[in-house]
């Protein structure tokens, strides 16, 4: 781009841009390692055009926003993830929090000024690499049943308490509520193990969350080279065969690396 071309905007220090940068509010999408300038037209938020704000080594992937508050609905979050997914092409982004505003591009660049060491490493950490997300469930009409048949110790507990033909006091089920949810974890914690092992060789890290209902055994995201996909692909179909027909494995990415960016940002 010659001088004729470029926008006046570009021409103040850190705030370079392809586009005019916008001057009010700005929502901030994802911090990216400096070098080009990148613009998108119309994928961001609202349709606004997306770009870059750059300082010493690092940019952030900004648009202009109108409002100062952004809703979480459906076309917001779309659009934010469609965002991510571009810069996914062709580099790995530091994602932002879905709703990350800043008050002007003069913010945006003291945030780059001020976290400007954290966005290197951070950068440094994920280059090249990509997060997939992997759900083990447990495949049973109920899980509770499930755990009666396969766990002596809460069917014993179970049929006791079914062999005094009344019903349960509340006690009684408080006890056997809490045996289940003891055994529910130990399982939990033993089937983490056993498929970290399998894919450790394939993930650079693996990061357990929290499940999100009983039947749910595992939900790992793991941080996986870019041209080792197909590597991680093959290891979760391996892994899977080492499971009965009670579990179904679900695998989903390329992500952007949400679970491994780690920045409190200093604004």
């Amino acid at each position: 781009m010659n001088n004729r071309d470029r926008p006046a905007a570009a021409n103040s220090p850190g705030l370079e841009s392809a586009v005019p940068v916008a001057r009010g509010r700005n929502y901030l999408y994802a911090i990216v390692a400096g070098g080009d300038l990148r613009s998108y037209p119309s994928l961001g938020i609202e349709g606004s055009d997306v770009y870059t704000i750059t300082h010493g080594h690092v940019a952030a992937v900004v648009s202009g926003l109108a409002s100062s508050k952004i809703r979480p609905e459906r076309a917001n979050l779309t659009a934010h993830q469609a965002v991510l997914k571009r810069l996914m092409a062709d580099t790995t982004p530091l994602p932002m929090a879905f709703g990350t505003i800043a008050a002007s591009p003069e913010a945006i660049r003291g945030i780059l000024v001020k976290n400007q060491h954290a966005f290197q490493e951070q950068i440094q950490r994920v280059a090249g690499k990509v997060e997939m997300g992997l759900r083990v469930a447990w495949d049973v009409p109920n899980i509770f049943e499930h755990f009666v048949n396969t766990h002596a110790e809460l069917r014993l507990a179970r049929d006791r308490l079914v062999g005094t033909r009344r019903e349960f006091t509340q006690e009684e089920k408080i006890e056997l509520g809490r045996m289940f949810d003891r055994l529910l974890n130990e399982d939990r914690e033993n089937y983490v193990q056993e498929v970290e092992r399998a894919l450790t060789s394939v993930c650079f890290e693996i990061k357990v969350n929290q499940c999100r209902n009983e039947h749910e055994v595992m939900n790992l995201a793991c941080l996986v080279g870019r041209n080792k996909q197909e590597e991680f692909d093959t290891a979760v179909f391996a892994t899977a065969k080492l499971f009965d027909n009670h579990f179904s494995f679900d695998y989903s990415g390329p992500w952007a690396p949400h679970n491994f960016v780690e920045l409190d940002l200093e604004q």
